[in-house]
């Protein structure tokens, strides 16, 4: 009952708050932008059929800290008994780059999975953590690959024990 606070919770304590308006500002005056844009999108052309975007907004606290939010919508369509299914939720997140190329993340994210055999809906909370590695595409665009895990381990979770969650993306500004 209390996990999806225990999850923002995480995030809120693994985020920084106040860490400094004047790096942000030397950032804006450098000419970079402190906001940056991006995601991922799902397919699977399988039993079942997957489609999805996840776009996420960022806000650059310094040059190394970011901070963000992302929304995501998911379809799923099952061959056989239980038809389609709709995946909906949002998250927060921070990202603290070590180096140029590599980040720590995590992430507070919760997520509402629906049954395909039942009409049941569950919220589902998840701390992910892990990290990732950025290459930049051109002046602006980045293309990213992290490597997620669930800490919280939610009973209705539908990944595996310590399975990776592996994401690739492009991202503007980041």
């Amino acid at each position: 009952m209390y996990r999806p606070i225990v999850a923002l919770a995480c995030v809120a304590f693994l985020t920084p708050i106040g860490a400094g308006a004047q790096e942000s500002s030397a950032a804006t005056a450098s000419g970079v932008s402190p906001i940056y844009y991006g995601g991922y999108v799902t397919m699977w052309f399988g039993n079942p059929f997957r489609l999805g975007a996840f776009p996420l907004v960022g806000y650059r606290v310094t040059p190394r800290l970011s901070v963000g939010v992302q929304a995501g919508y998911e379809y799923l369509n099952y061959d056989g008994p239980g038809g389609a299914v709709s995946n909906y939720g949002g998250a927060v997140f921070a990202r603290y780059r070590l180096v140029p190329q590599f980040y720590l993340h995590g992430e507070g994210r919760y997520i509402n999975y629906g049954n395909p055999t039942t009409s049941d809906r569950v919220w589902v909370p998840f701390v992910l953590l892990g990290g990732g590695f950025v290459q930049r595409l051109g002046t602006n665009t980045s293309a990213y690959v992290e490597a997620l895990f669930d800490v919280l381990q939610d009973d209705n979770s539908p990944y595996e024990n310590w399975d990776p969650i592996i994401r690739v993306g492009i991202a503007v500004g980041f």
